[in-house]
């Protein structure tokens, strides 16, 4: 499987997800609506779900290497 695919897919979810909260969020601030507080609400509740795509993007991109892991390689022989 091509390596860095799930965390490029993980930063664009997080990102759509920041941008159509803020986007929900100044609609209900600043449109002269009736229901504002949906907007006022689930914007940030949107800005908070991403941060679950952002915690998946970094854990995805960290790096170790086998010294630090401490793996033991098994002798086939």
């Amino acid at each position: 499987m091509e390596e860095g695919r799930f965390t490029t897919l993980f930063l664009a979810l997080a990102v759509i997800l920041d941008i159509v909260g803020l986007i929900l969020f100044f609609v209900g601030i600043f449109a002269p609506l009736s229901f504002w507080d949906f907007f006022v609400l689930s914007g940030p509740l949107l800005i908070f779900l991403s941060l679950i795509f952002w915690i998946f993007w970094y854990l995805g991109s960290l790096r170790v290497s086998d010294e630090e892991l401490n793996l033991v390689k098994p002798d086939i022989l």
